[in-house]
């Protein structure tokens, strides 16, 4: 599996979007859009229809974390809308199993988060109806946290399921990833990165795209 980074627009200029997504479009392998409601969540960010002119306004796939609410009533509009990817979280799912299959049909990757104290041990069985596992490496809700290395033995015991039942079912982290950190989430088994401020932050965001790119496929190599 190839090492993916997906930037997090969370960190962007919210002013000037298309060219905040253009900056890493020659580099990065998707763009996270992280969908916040200020009620599964306590912060508030953007929606659907800022999704929909993101869209419009950049040919790299969108990657939707959806940190809300009734996501089994939404996240399907997200699929529809032509995100490439649309993540729900167990937690606030009521019905998983038909949400994620549901966003499979309209098009899109299904994924499934976990917040850093949530097991993955519970969702095992869970592994066929999703295409990506996302675990969260910072208490969901804003950006520039510090990583929780709490998280990292989560990360590989997550490895040895998916390896286990031979799942082509990417592991993705988010949260507090940086050139400090990146290496010890693939070193654990992750293969998808979400940076924000370590791309948004930085001088050049395609070449820092570059630099987490190769940092973590050193690092998972050795894996």
């Amino acid at each position: 599996m190839a090492i993916q980074i997906s930037p997090s627009i969370l960190n962007a200029d919210f002013a000037h979007l298309a060219d905040e997504a253009a900056a890493v479009s020659p580099s990065a392998d998707w763009l996270h859009v992280d969908v916040m409601d200020n009620h599964f969540v306590p912060n508030l960010t953007l929606g659907l229809p800022v999704v929909e002119s993101l869209l419009k306004a950049t040919d790299t796939p969108l990657d939707c974390h959806l940190m809300i609410e009734e996501p089994d009533r939404w996240a399907p509009a997200y699929a529809e809308a032509g995100a490439g990817s649309v993540t729900i979280h167990a937690k606030a799912a009521s019905a998983p199993v038909r949400t994620l299959r549901e966003i499979r049909r309209l098009g899109a990757r299904a994924g499934l988060a976990l917040n850093p104290a949530e097991p993955v041990e519970p969702y095992a069985d869970l592994v066929g109806e999703m295409d990506m596992l996302l675990l969260m490496t910072v208490e969901p809700g804003f950006g520039g946290q510090k990583f929780l290395d709490v998280v990292l033995p989560k990360i590989r015991r997550a490895r040895e399921l998916l390896d286990s039942r031979q799942a082509s079912v990417w592991l993705q982290v988010d949260g507090g990833v940086s050139e400090a950190t990146i290496e010890r989430a693939a070193e654990a088994g992750a293969d998808v990165f979400v940076a924000g401020s370590a791309v948004y932050g930085a001088q050049d965001p395609a070449k820092a795209v570059d630099s987490l790119r190769s940092l973590a496929t050193r690092a998972y190599g050795r894996s």
